[in-house]
């Protein structure tokens, strides 16, 4: 009687030593998955920094270039509005001078009069407005609507 229990228990151990077994194999299966997951997203995560770094370069040149082009606005804009100033002053030198209205002929006068009567600044700024840029789409790219607020670039990354 001993001898058949101690068969029934090997053969109970021994399925469970099988058991046991395909336990560790589907563990090491499951393991070789995430291990296989884990590399792929490292890569995918390599990947997508590479294309955000190239991202940020291209945003840095954009903004760089956004801020050269508005430098060149403003100085072109002060030189306009010093040549205007210029212009004035002839105008009123012209039209305050005997010499300058008997030197002039009748049509420039008349010209320079209509220019003194609305004043030279106001005749000139839809001239000055319209004539380096077209502001039709100034809601897509005024440069008002631009904003320099650079928190996001500030972003700690972990």
């Amino acid at each position: 009687e001993q001898g058949l229990q101690l068969l029934e228990v090997g053969s109970s151990v021994e399925e469970d030593y099988i058991r046991i077994a395909r336990c560790f194999e589907a563990t090491r299966q499951r393991c070789c998955r995430l291990e296989q997951d884990g590399r792929r997203a490292r890569e995918q995560l390599a990947r997508v920094e590479a294309e955000r770094a190239a991202l940020e370069v291209k945003l840095k040149h954009a903004r760089n270039q956004v801020e050269v082009e508005m430098k060149k606005r403003h100085r072109a804009e002060a030189k306009l509005e010093k040549q205007e100033r210029k212009l004035q002053l002839v105008l009123e030198l012209l039209m305050r001078e005997p010499w300058g209205n008997e030197a002039l002929s009748r049509e420039q006068c008349s010209v320079l009069s209509a220019l003194a009567g609305r004043r030279l600044g106001a005749a000139l700024v839809s001239v000055r407005r319209s004539s380096a840029v077209d502001e039709s789409c100034q809601s897509l790219l005024s440069h008002s609507d631009i904003s320099y607020d650079r928190t996001e670039d500030d972003v700690v990354r972990s």
